[in-house]
């Protein structure tokens, strides 16, 4: 149904109405007729379409139809499909038997437009444009927070600029048309004011050109400082085009709804009278993860001495890697990470898309150890966003690092589809109390809407991280992908098995200087490390219960790695490099090296691990991380970051 607004049309003297094109306009044809009249007629002029809605109930059609009973049952509605060009071009003439009277309505052409359809491009609608619908079907424009650097004359991100830096800044908004046909004259009597919520102005800014097109000439008409703005139209101008941009991701006080309003001003009147408006609703893009699964684009490591040297090795094993897999490798150098090599704890990398744009976001974690300048400063830049969450009144645990934060492949639970997987962050369920992720950025997180976060139980490690335990890789069949969990069980049964074939004497960390050799006879004698890798097994089997319920996974879809723990108080450590905190390049995966007993030659841990994962098209390449990286309680994983390629599945698309 068309929008409505009503008119009073006097049949007593001629009377001027503003209609807008595209409105149904609803006269009132009673309030203002010749006494003792008891039927009237009405015409409109070419371009005008004039309606009689009636009660055949209650009120019987005349047979020419020229003269209606004036009854509370017979109404006239007008439309038009064009604008006046003069105020006097299209007209409607109503009379009575008693008296004659016309109106002489100008009809403009007002209409607030955006990429309702999500197709790139505006398009004028007739539709709903002030409601916001998810799923294939659905409508409603979409805002990217301008969080990227386009200038390198800017010191933030492009959402903290009042002014344009950049002409390339106006691709990261959207679009927005203002229609505004209508004969001049009637606009030296009436107004376009564009407005904004008071509760959406710090949501949003738009821009708009008048005057020129070069960068001085756009300014910012709407925004945390502006909540309306009286419209130029210049003389003749039909169209004006606004660009607007998101200047905040959704959270938890923030669904990511906001809309903007024109409204035609009757000028003439104190206070001023709104005549008609048009309404918008944009929702702003979530950032979005990618997992394991997403080709890789950028592999990062960071370039760091300490008492044992520079780690040179460790860099041109990630340069292998990264050759192999066919992406680029970036070196952080020390200059720039003061010595701090936990790369995947400082920052985690998503994207946020629109239909007509997307770029990558650098989520920064509250962490702020030597990294914590390396996101701002060299990674925001131009088609490259930046956000964060800080921490403002307690310092951070080691649950707030991102090596606490991963994300599943796209997965369906019981019939519920999560396109674009699940996030899963670390907490301390199920003890209470306990180390948990901070609030701001779980919040964050959940606000998002298209990856609904899982909390899984890591508090048991002295780190307490997911990744210390679980891994996802791709797999080219039906499935697409494996879970990866770490299993001290495993990793018993598979050395009680090498003793049973005789092999008892072959020794963990064979060849390695810094370690003392343990056989695996003395391993499997030894009380206290079954004990502690008892007890993570329970602590890891209560996460693949929660992983299989909320991913929708079966024991079939699960990889056990082998893998021992032992305790250290009452926090448990790697026994030896911990293999599913792999760094996943496509099929070429790189794991750390764990040193286990050589038997025919080859390490039997490696040799298990291949046997498991190589048959799914995957690669094993073991790398050496035990000093620069495993001693400090770290692994592959925390010691690099990938960026990789956005989903092909549109966000907007899916129903959360």
């Amino acid at each position: 149904m068309a929008p409505q607004r009503s008119v009073r049309l006097s049949l007593k003297k001629p009377t001027y109405a503003v209609c807008v094109v595209g409105v149904e306009t609803s006269v009132d044809v009673h309030s203002d007729v010749p006494k003792g009249a008891k039927t009237f007629g009405v015409s409109g002029s070419s371009g005008v379409e004039v309606f009689v809605v009636y009660d055949p109930a209650r009120v019987t059609v005349p047979p020419d139809e020229s003269r209606w009973p004036l009854a509370a049952d017979v109404e006239v509605t007008l439309s038009v499909d064009a604008a006046s060009k003069d105020l006097n071009d299209l007209k409607v003439r109503g009379h009575v038997s008693a008296a004659r009277g016309s109106a002489l309505p100008p009809f403009s052409d007002i209409s607030l437009d955006v990429d309702t359809a999500r197709r790139g491009k505006v398009k004028r609608s007739h539709g709903d444009k002030k409601t916001w619908r998810w799923g294939p079907e659905g409508y409603g424009a979409v805002l990217l927070v301008n969080c990227d650097r386009d200038s390198v004359m800017s010191r933030g991100p492009d959402l903290t600029d009042s002014q344009l830096t950049s002409l390339d800044d106006l691709q990261d908004m959207s679009p927005m048309v203002l229609s505004c046909d209508g004969p001049d004259r009637l606009f030296d009597s009436h107004k376009l004011v564009l407005n904004v919520p008071f509760s959406d102005s710090k949501r949003v800014g738009v821009f708009c050109a008048r005057g020129g097109n070069s960068l001085e000439d756009y300014k910012q008409v709407l925004g945390p400082q502006r909540l309306s703005y009286d419209v130029e139209r210049q003389r003749g101008e039909r169209k004006i085009n606004f660009f607007v941009e998101g200047l905040a991701f959704p959270d938890a006080d923030f669904l990511g709804l906001v809309s903007l309003s024109v409204s035609l001003v009757d000028t003439g009147t104190l206070p001023e009278v709104p005549l008609f408006t048009d309404t918008v609703a944009f929702r702003v893009a979530p950032w979005i993860m990618t997992p394991n699964t997403q080709p890789p684009l950028e592999l990062y490591a960071c370039s760091v001495v300490d008492s044992h040297g520079p780690n040179k090795k460790f860099l041109e094993d990630m340069s292998d890697l990264a050759l192999k897999a066919n992406c680029k490798l970036v070196i952080c150098p020390q200059v720039e990470n003061r010595n701090d090599r936990w790369i995947q704890d400082e920052m985690e990398f998503g994207y946020t898309e629109a239909p007509h744009k997307a770029f990558p976001v650098v989520f920064d974690s509250p962490r702020n150890r030597g990294l914590k300048h390396f996101p701002y400063k060299r990674i925001l830049g131009p088609d490259f966003g930046y956000v964060t969450r800080e921490i403002l009144f307690a310092g951070a645990s080691s649950l707030d690092s991102f090596g606490n934060l991963d994300v599943s492949p796209p997965v369906t639970v019981g019939g519920k589809e999560y396109p674009l997987g699940r996030i899963l962050i670390g907490s301390s369920f199920p003890k209470s109390g306990g180390r948990r992720m901070t609030k701001v950025v779980r919040d964050f997180l959940q606000a998002q809407q298209v990856q609904a976060p899982v909390e899984l139980y890591s508090d048991w490690l002295s780190v307490g991280h997911v990744d210390e335990f679980l891994s996802f890789v791709p797999t080219s069949d039906q499935k697409g992908f494996r879970l990866l969990l770490a299993s001290p069980s495993a990793c018993l049964e598979l050395f009680q098995e090498k003793k049973d074939e005789g092999y008892g004497e072959a020794a963990q960390f064979d060849g390695l200087r810094h370690q003392v050799n343990r056989s695996i006879n003395e391993m499997l004698a030894d009380h206290r490390l079954r004990n502690d890798s008892l007890y993570v097994q329970k602590c890891i089997d209560w996460n693949r219960e929660v992983l299989k319920r909320e991913l929708g996974l079966s024991e079939r879809d699960i990889v056990d790695i082998p893998q021992l723990f032992s305790l250290k108080g009452s926090y448990a450590e790697a026994f030896f490099p911990d293999m599913v905190n792999m760094v996943v390049l496509g099929k070429y995966l790189g794991i750390p090296k764990p040193f286990g007993p050589i038997i025919n030659g080859q390490c039997c841990l490696e040799e298990k691990v291949r046997s498991l994962l190589e048959p799914l098209g995957l690669h094993c390449i073991f790398i050496d991380d035990y000093l620069f990286y495993h001693e400090l309680l770290g692994e592959i994983h925390c010691g690099t970051n990938v960026r990789r390629r956005p989903f092909s599945f549109k966000w907007w698309h899916m129903v959360p």
